[in-house]
C-alpha cells in the first residue's frame, strides 16, 4: 500500500485529503492519503518512523520551515521560499519541494492574463514569501508589503532577494499607503480586513485572497462588487495540490476541475 498524508497541528480542517483522494480515483491509484496531527516538536520523530510504504507528505506551517534541516535534498524553489510544503519519500531519501509558489502564479494566470508589474501583498509570513516569489515568476518588479509586524517581513524580503529576477520590496505598516498595483494578494485573516484597509486597496484590478475558509472574505466581497477579478484560496489550493500529486505519484494528469469542485462542495457543506 502506498501512503501519503498532510501533517500539521491543528489539521482537521484541511481539504488536502479530499483533493488528493479525488486525484487518486481519477488516476486509478489505490493509494491512501490521510491527515496526521504532527507538531513542530514531533516532526523529526514522525519522519524517522515512516516506512517504505510512504510516498509523500504535505506540510502546513510551521512545519514548512522546520522540515528543511531534516531533508536530504531541497529544491531550488523551496530554498528560495525558505520552506517546503511537499516532501517526496523515495529510496530512503527525503526531498523537499515548494508547490505554493507555482500554485500562486498558476492561480493568478488562470483568472488574469494581463501584466503583473507591480503588486501589493498583505502580510509578511511564509505565505507572503511564496506570494512574492510567485509574482516574480509572472514578471513582477515591485512589491509593496503591508505588514502588522515589520520583523516578520524580513524572511519575505530575503526570499525575494533569492529569486534571480526578484522584485524590489517596499515594507510598510498595514495602515500605510498601498500605492498603485496590478495585483493584490492578501495573506491576512478575514478579521484583519477592515473597511479602512479595503478602501485603500479598492483600485487594484486583481484581488487574490489565499483564504478559502471562511469564504467569501470582506476583501473578495468588496472586489466582486466593484467588478474586479477575484482569485480564491481554493484556486491556490487545487493548483498546488495538482503539483503535489504529480511529485508524489510521478504521474501527470491530476484532475484540477474535479478537485476544485470537490473542494467547493466540501466548503459549502461546512456552511
Amino acid at each position: 500500500m502506498n501512503r501519503c498524508a498532510v501533517l500539521g497541528s491543528p489539521i482537521g480542517h484541511s481539504l488536502s485529503p479530499l483533493l488528493h483522494r479525488e486525484a487518486y480515483a481519477a488516476l486509478g491509484l489505490d493509494w491512501v492519503y490521510e491527515a496526521r496531527v504532527v507538531t513542530e516538536q514531533g516532526l523529526a520523530a514522525f519522519l524517522a518512523g515512516v516506512d517504505a510504504s510512504w510516498r509523500g507528505l504535505s506540510l502546513t506551517m510551521p512545519l514548512k520551515r522546520a522540515v528543511l534541516p531534516l531533508l536530504d535534498e531541497v529544491s531550488e524553489r523551496a530554498r528560495q521560499a525558505g520552506g517546503a510544503n511537499t516532501v517526496v519519500l523515495a529510496d530512503g531519501r527525503r526531498s523537499g519541494h515548494n508547490t505554493d509558489v507555482p500554485g500562486i502564479s498558476a492561480a493568478v494566470r488562470e483568472r488574469y492574463d494581463g501584466p503583473v508589474g507591480r503588486a501589493v501583498v498583505l502580510g509578511g509570513g511564509a505565505t507572503a514569501a511564496s506570494a512574492v516569489l510567485g509574482l516574480a515568476d509572472l514578471g513582477c518588479r515591485h512589491v509593496t508589503l503591508l505588514v502588522r509586524d515589520a520583523g516578520r517581513a524580513a524572511l519575505t524580503v530575503a526570499a525575494a532577494a533569492r529569486h534571480p529576477d526578484g522584485p524590489t520590496v517596499d515594507v510598510r505598516p498595514l495602515a500605510g499607503p498601498a500605492g498603485p498595483a496590478d495585483v493584490l494578494v492578501s495573506t491576512i485573516p478575514a478579521a484583519a480586513q477592515t473597511a479602512e484597509l479595503l478602501a485603500r486597496v479598492a483600485d487594484v484590478p486583481v484581488v487574490f485572497d489565499v483564504v478559502y475558509d471562511p469564504w467569501p472574505t470582506p476583501l473578495t466581497v468588496a472586489a466582486e462588487e466593484a467588478g474586479r477579478t477575484v482569485v480564491s484560496g481554493l484556486d491556490l489550493l487545487v493548483h498546488q495540490a495538482v503539483l503535489q500529486v504529480e511529485l508524489m505519484t510521478g504521474l501527470p494528469g491530476a484532475p484540477l476541475e474535479a478537485m476544485r469542485e470537490a473542494g467547493r462542495r466540501a466548503l459549502v457543506a461546512r456552511g
